[in-house]
C-alpha cells in the first residue's frame, strides 16, 4: 500500500508538471497574459485581445504540443518493451520516414494543410505496413529483423525525402525543412492526438503485468501463460500508430521517444520501484508531454518574433542528457 501510495504521488506530481507547463505555454509570448487573464480566459469569464489569444491561438498549440509529446513518449515505452533495449525509439523503424515522404509529396504537389496532413498519415501507415510484412515474412518474427527491417525502410524514405528537396522549389523548402525538423505551429486540431493518447493508455494499462513480464524475456513469459506473439504484433502496431499520429500533427520531433522513457525507468529504478508499467506507461506519457510543451514554448520565445522548429530544441537538450545518463547508466538493462 505504501508503494501504491508513492506512485500515485509521483502521477500526481506530474499532472501539476503539466499544468505548470500548460500554464506556462498560454501565458508566454510576445503577447505576455498574466495568470489571472489566464484562467478567466479559460473559464469564459472574459473578452479581448488576451482571451482570443490564449483560446485561439496558444491553447489549440499547446495541447497539440502535450498531446504529440506524450503520444511519442508512450511509444517509445512500448518499443523498449518490445525489443528490451533501452535505447529502443519509435522512430527507429521508419515510421517518421514514411511520414515525412507522405507530406513532403503533398507540399510538393502544392495541395492543402489538410490534405498534407492525410498524406503524412497515410504515408506513416504505408510504412508500418512494409516494415511489418518484411520483418515477418516467412513468420519467423525477430527483434533483430523487425530492427534491421525498419532501418533499410527509413534509409529507403531518407533517400526520396532528399529527390523531394533537390527539386522542390525555393519558396517552399522552408516549409519542408521546418516540418521535418517538427512544427507545431500548424497543428490544425489537438483532439485528434488527445484522443489516441487517451486511448493508448486506456489499451495498454490492462496488460501491464504481461508487458513487465515480457521485458524480462519471451521464455519467461511464455512460461507464465503470456500470448507472446500476439502481444508483440500489437505492441507494434499501437507504437507504430501512436508515432504516426503524433508526427502527423507535429512533424518529425526526435530523442521524447528516447530520453524521456529512458530517464522515468531510471528514476523508478533508483527509487526502487523497478520496471514496472504500471507507472512507467502513464509516467512517461505526463513527461513526455509536458516536455515538449515545454520545448515549444521556448521555441516561441527565444529569438521572438521569429520561431525556431521545436524539433531542433528537443535534439539540442535530448543529445545531452541522453549522453549523460548513458555515461552514468552503462549497464543498465530494462
Amino acid at each position: 500500500m505504501p508503494t501504491r501510495r508513492r506512485a500515485l504521488v509521483i502521477l500526481a506530481l506530474l499532472v501539476l508538471l503539466a499544468a505548470a507547463s500548460l500554464l506556462a505555454a498560454l501565458m508566454t509570448g510576445s503577447f505576455a497574459v498574466a495568470p489571472g487573464a489566464v484562467l478567466r480566459a479559460l473559464s469564459g469569464g472574459a473578452d479581448g485581445v488576451g482571451t482570443d489569444v490564449v483560446l485561439n491561438l496558444r491553447l489549440p498549440r499547446a495541447l497539440a504540443a502535450f498531446a504529440c509529446g506524450g503520444l511519442l513518449a508512450l511509444a517509445g515505452a512500448l518499443m523498449q518493451v518490445l525489443l528490451r533495449n533501452p535505447l529502443a525509439d519509435p522512430y527507429v523503424l521508419g515510421i517518421s520516414g514514411g511520414a515525412a515522404v507522405g507530406a513532403l509529396s503533398a507540399m510538393l504537389a502544392g495541395l492543402t494543410l489538410a490534405v498534407m496532413n492525410l498524406a503524412a498519415f497515410a504515408g506513416a501507415l504505408a510504412a508500418m505496413l512494409l516494415v511489418f510484412g518484411l520483418a515477418h515474412g516467412d513468420s519467423s518474427w525477430t527483434r533483430s529483423r523487425l530492427l534491421l527491417t525498419g532501418v533499410i525502410v527509413a534509409a529507403g524514405c531518407g533517400a526520396i525525402i532528399a529527390l523531394i528537396l533537390t527539386i522542390a522549389p525555393d519558396e517552399g523548402l522552408r516549409g519542408m525543412l521546418f516540418w521535418l525538423m517538427g512544427d507545431l505551429g500548424q497543428a490544425i486540431s489537438p483532439w485528434p492526438a488527445l484522443v489516441v493518447l487517451t486511448l493508448g493508455l486506456i489499451v495498454t494499462l490492462p496488460f501491464a503485468r504481461e508487458l513487465n513480464l515480457l521485458a524480462r524475456g519471451d521464455t519467461l513469459a511464455h512460461a507464465l501463460g503470456v500470448s507472446v506473439d500476439p502481444l508483440k504484433h500489437g505492441i507494434y502496431l499501437l507504437a507504430s500508430l501512436l508515432t504516426a499520429v503524433a508526427v502527423t500533427t507535429a512533424g518529425s520531433i526526435g530523442f521524447i521517444g528516447l530520453v524521456v522513457p529512458h530517464l522515468v525507468r531510471l528514476a523508478m529504478i533508483k527509487l526502487g520501484w523497478g520496471n514496472d508499467q504500471r507507472l512507467l506507461l502513464p509516467a512517461a506519457a505526463l513527461a513526455g508531454g509536458s516536455l515538449l510543451l515545454l520545448a515549444d514554448t521556448l521555441s516561441r520565445i527565444v529569438i521572438a518574433p521569429q520561431q525556431l522548429p521545436v524539433g531542433v530544441l528537443t535534439a539540442l537538450l535530448g543529445v545531452p542528457v541522453f549522453l549523460f545518463l548513458l555515461g552514468r547508466q552503462p549497464n543498465e538493462r530494462p
